[in-house]
């Protein structure tokens, strides 16, 4: 076995800035034409003066603040160099942690469940432009296109330390990462690409590798994962692994080369001339720490505590902020709620999932799943019912007692009725019966051959308590 190291670089955008980080063109170029939310700034034209968006500086403090950073009492900017189609200017505003220089955070970590990840620095930059290829791929497009929309967004560089030993890890950092900004109300992961990741791993025995620009938590998983398997065979072979860049291919599920690894000094850090060093007082610090929203360790505990859930599900319902908020406008309606906790995490989520949608797309409210719970609970339908509606509720905005109206779906109480449905399956069934005399495992066939007859519209606890009582007669 060899020992892996994987560190991250997470990239998030201030989506909660209403303009870009170093001039007045909105930030918000999700669907826009291409190169028309643009400036001589965000263009990089000669002669445009950047001028600092002192918001962004107030979420990167909150950020910081949050991970348990040390926040540096003065902050600089420099000038990143490199040569890309993406970067107008040949070099990227940044910050970095180097002589004369300091990023506006240093330190701090993240809890996971089993481990901390230290965090080694946060520092803001500028997004540079978007890159589209005609084919979808930079590996099979023979020429790339340019869209300067996304140029100049305000983000937010995280770097950790090489904490993590397994893909899995990466991916819930990257989640636990994101609940926490979106907490904090700086970002909005939802929005494609608004939190992407390089993830840099390294083998016992070979040099470290970074795969960049991976654009979702599942993918870093995926992506770590065949980079330490083709790492590892690669150093089990004798054939060594060099220091270079890779590039993700979410088709193919393959990381392929993009180029050798830069160093720092190939970056030619030197403070930007045009951006001041700003200083970070004590009271912007006090101002924003009174002002700190609940984060997402608090929030679970809360949940557990107020709620009556366990750690599981408040975990993952805080994990994704926006679950957590709906989960919370439910309770307002029905008290239960632990079955309102079960039916968002194993029900809703599956059919958003579905149809990959946000919770804020589905046409179902907290009003409609609490009357879907309420009608559950006093019987008026099944809960195989239930499961059959949910869907229509997301998808189509029907009310529970709209759908039950239409289909006239509801729970089937007449006993009489019920045991006449029982007793006629166990005699077209005679052969199972005997097997089910034997095995109990064998009820849940009968139980759904009751329920086909019913039209789901039968009990299935019910149906098995009466199969097991009419069986043991037998």
């Amino acid at each position: 076995m060899y020992l892996t190291m994987i560190g991250l670089e997470v990239h998030t955008h201030l989506t909660s800035l209403k303009t870009k980080l170093f001039c007045s063109c909105p930030s918000d170029y999700v669907g826009k034409p291409p190169n028309s939310n643009v400036c001589p700034v965000c263009l990089g034209l000669p002669g445009a003066i950047p001028v600092f968006n002192e918001t962004a500086l107030k979420f990167a403090l909150m950020v910081g603040l949050a991970l348990g950073s040390r926040i540096s009492d003065r902050i600089t900017f420099v000038r990143k160099h490199y040569f890309y189609p993406d970067m107008s200017k040949n070099y990227q505003i940044s910050q970095y942690d180097g002589p004369g220089t300091e990023a506006v955070a240093m330190g701090g970590e993240v809890k996971l469940r089993d481990k901390k990840i230290r965090i080694r620095r946060i520092n803001i930059e500028e997004d540079p432009a978007k890159s589209i290829y005609p084919t979808g791929s930079m590996l099979t497009s023979t020429y790339t296109m340019l869209d300067y929309n996304r140029s100049g967004v305000g983000m937010l560089e995280i770097v950790t330390e090489p904490d993590m030993s397994e893909p899995r890890e990466a991916r819930e950092f990257i989640e636990k990462l994101r609940s926490i900004l979106e907490h904090l109300g700086v970002c909005d992961g939802s929005i494609e690409g608004a939190i992407r990741a390089d993830a840099n791993v390294s083998v016992e025995g070979g040099e470290r590798v970074e795969v960049k620009n991976i654009g979702s938590a599942k993918d870093v998983e995926s992506a770590i994962t065949y980079e330490i398997s083709r790492q590892r065979a690669a150093v089990s072979q004798g054939l060594g692994v060099r220091r270079e860049t890779r590039h993700w291919d979410s088709e193919r599920r393959v990381t392929v080369p993009l180029r050798t690894k830069e160093t720092d000094e190939d970056y030619r850090y030197f403070p930007d001339p045009d951006l001041p060093p700003i200083q970070v007082t004590a009271s912007l610090i006090e101002d924003i720490k009174s002002s700190m929203p609940e984060l997402p360790d608090q929030r679970i505990q809360r949940f557990m505590a107020q709620y009556g859930i366990n750690e599981y599900n408040a975990t993952v319902l805080v994990m994704d902020k926006g679950l957590a908020d709906f989960y919370e406008r439910v309770t307002l309606h029905y008290n239960n709620y632990p079955k309102v906790a079960s039916l968002l995490i194993n029900d809703y989520l599956r059919w958003l999932n579905e149809k990959d949608m946000k919770i804020s797309q589905s046409k179902a409210g907290p009003e409609q799943v609490a009357e879907l719970l309420r009608m559950l609970e006093n019987g008026t339908i099944t809960i195989k019912i239930a499961k059959e509606f949910l869907p229509r509720m997301i998808y189509e905005g029907k009310s529970p007692r709209e759908l039950m109206e239409a289909t006239n779906m509801t729970a089937l109480r007449d006993m009489t009725i019920l045991e006449d449905i029982v007793n006629q399956v166990l005699a077209e069934n005679p052969e199972v019966v005997k097997k089910a005399k034997a095995d109990s495992k064998v009820i849940h066939f009968l139980v759904g051959q009751v329920m086909k007859k019913t039209g789901k519209r039968a009990e299935p606890e019910t149906v098995y308590k009466l199969i097991e009582e009419k069986i043991a007669r037998i």
